[in-house]
């Protein structure tokens, strides 16, 4: 019985390094180097501390990093960070079916929206976005000249973490 149950957590590790394409894998690997600071191999408290200091956040409560340790399965190796991102975007939907939400609003399949069509949409559609809401994603997406939303480019970041631009 040991052997299948060694085999089946081998399995159960091996199919979170399926769940994303290489390159991906080795952006979470950088991120997980850097985020640990002691060259542990683990991710820790202390780590977690540092790396919000070197982000700017110097007064970080041991509460707070208590919940996001309490989130991982136990320590935190490069295999259960790796899980706990699959987990994070395992809702999020595939490229295709976010492409066609956008392209209900894009009747000539061009690719862009105009910024303030899409802006009274989702304030005044199904779950509603507040202003702050609208406002942060056209920060983090921000409008062309024109005033228009590249939706493409939107949905392939929110489904592979990365302007296909810059790839």
């Amino acid at each position: 019985m040991a052997p299948k149950k060694a085999k089946k957590k081998e399995a159960a590790s091996s199919n979170v390094f399926s769940m994303f394409e290489q390159s991906q894998i080795q952006e979470f690997k950088e991120a997980f180097t850097i985020m640990d600071q002691n060259r542990d191999g683990f991710i820790d408290k202390n780590d977690l501390r540092d790396t919000f200091a070197a982000l700017g956040r110097l007064n970080v409560g041991n509460d707070e990093l208590d919940e996001m340790l309490k989130e991982a399965s136990g320590p935190i190796n490069f295999t259960v960070f790796l899980t706990m991102f699959g987990e994070k975007l395992k809702g999020t939907d595939p490229e295709e079916t976010i492409l066609n939400a956008f392209k209900i609003f894009d009747p000539e399949a061009t690719g862009i929206l105009k910024g303030e069509e899409i802006k009274y949409h989702l304030m005044s559609q199904a779950d509603k976005f507040t202003e702050a809401e609208v406002n942060q994603m056209f920060t983090n997406f921000p409008l062309d000249v024109a005033g228009n939303l590249d939706y493409k480019n939107l949905c392939y970041v929110i489904t592979h973490g990365e302007d296909k631009e810059q790839e």
